[in-house]
């Protein structure tokens, strides 16, 4: 069977920093406030000439040079997003065009923050079933566009970002994604919602007024689904792949709050040097916060080949899930 191996990675952050001492200047909050309960200090922000897919083509620009392959060699195309640049086309579509693969089928996928680590277990999939060589996995979001910034429980935890991997098939089983674990539960689902811009709330403008196009949580509810979440995607990958927690180079977390890292780290007896935090310089990405992550990680050169990275997510659906990735 075909391995899918981590050939490229790529990651773009927009230049504009929004610091926490500016938010107290937009709403009723601080700085030790929000680092308290989140342990954010900055995030980016796209600039108005940024979209979600301008941010997708400059990461995956990157993971295609780092990869040192061609637009041509990228047969499959996946973009996982929240903030997508329309309900349709799919954000894809201008992804392909603007980075010109010439025989590329694509797509968008939304599972939440939890989308990349979705769209890997596909990508991988597609190359194990010898359906296609060299996939290219993007997470790309432009989250403050639909942030209410008269929130301040929400609006203090978002940023703007994109990552990007390039997968290709192997023969070598030792490395690439080794195992992947997912699940969805709808339960509370309305836990973490954008009410309007569907067909369940078309827009109006009395939802207009309500603010209803905008990210809307309630904090305790993924709070304690995420706790849950993170221990039984974690326990079921490494039981899946016989693979102990000792084992792992590089825990790399969604990236949406501390406290939920740190908890998850205790949980599992995880040393701070093996926790890969960077929520603190670019907040919450949502599903672009693992992929940024790791092309920062392998960039540093603190990510060696052969290293395993143990990645988690959870989010809006609500979704959760890890997968297991030998470099």
């Amino acid at each position: 069977m075909k391995r899918a191996h981590v050939i490229g990675t790529g990651s773009y952050l927009p230049e504009k920093v929004l610091t926490n001492f500016d938010l107290e200047k937009m709403v009723d909050t601080s700085d030790e406030w929000i680092v308290e309960r989140s342990g954010i200090h900055e995030r980016r922000i796209a600039n108005e000439d940024e979209t979600t897919s301008t941010l997708a083509i400059n990461a995956a620009q990157k993971a295609i040079e780092d990869a040192k392959i061609t637009p041509e060699d990228v047969d499959c195309l996946i973009v996982a997003t929240n903030s997508p640049d329309n309900i349709f086309p799919a954000t894809a579509g201008y992804v392909q065009r603007a980075l010109k693969l010439p025989d590329a089928m694509g797509f968008d996928i939304q599972a939440g923050c939890t989308g990349f680590v979705y769209a890997l277990q596909i990508a991988t999939s597609f190359i194990e079933a010898e359906r296609y060589k060299t996939v290219l996995v993007i997470a790309s979001e432009a989250l403050t566009r639909i942030t209410d910034w008269q929130d301040r429980t929400t609006c203090v935890l978002f940023g703007d970002g994109s990552g990007a991997m390039v997968l290709r098939a192997g023969d070598d089983d030792s490395r690439g994604v080794l195992n992947s674990y997912a699940r969805i539960t709808g339960d509370k689902a309305e836990s973490l919602i954008v009410p309007s811009g569907g067909s369940r709330m078309p827009t109006t403008e009395e939802t207009a007024r309500n603010r209803m196009q905008y990210v809307k949580m309630n904090g305790k509810d993924i709070f304690k689904f995420s706790i849950g979440a993170i221990g039984d995607a974690t326990k079921k990958v490494l039981n899946k792949a016989g693979i102990s927690i000792e084992d792992v180079n590089w825990f790399i977390p969604h990236q949406a709050n501390i406290r939920i890292i740190n908890f998850a780290a205790k949980t599992f007896k995880i040393p701070n040097d093996k926790i890969v935090v960077t929520l603190d310089k670019y907040g919450n990405t949502s599903s672009a916060s693992i992929p940024i992550a790791i092309d920062e990680l392998r960039r540093s050169g603190k990510a060696k080949e052969g290293d395993l990275l143990l990645l988690v997510a959870f989010g809006a659906g609500l979704t959760y899930g890890a997968s297991l990735v030998k470099l």
